[in-house]
């Protein structure tokens, strides 16, 4: 009896984009495990972005961070 607990940032994934995440979670237990979908459990919890960090500063943070050596990759 799987339980997958799935943690994202509160960002507006859709209830299409969740339902995609908890099936493909499933499927792969099923295909790698051999688990019964019937029994495995996915829960995707929501977490504000606020209280999500990321290398030690808040997500925000490493996402300004993260921008300038994306943009200079181009």
């Amino acid at each position: 009896m799987p339980y997958v607990n799935v943690r994202i940032t509160r960002e507006g994934a859709t209830a299409a984009q969740k339902a995609e995440i908890i099936a493909g979670v499933t499927d792969l237990l099923v295909r790698v495990l051999d688990k019964d979908p019937a029994t495995t459990f996915v829960v995707i919890d929501e977490v504000p972005l606020e209280n999500w960090g990321v290398g030690g500063v808040p997500t925000e943070e490493y996402r300004r961070r993260a921008r300038p050596r994306e943009a200079s990759a181009e």
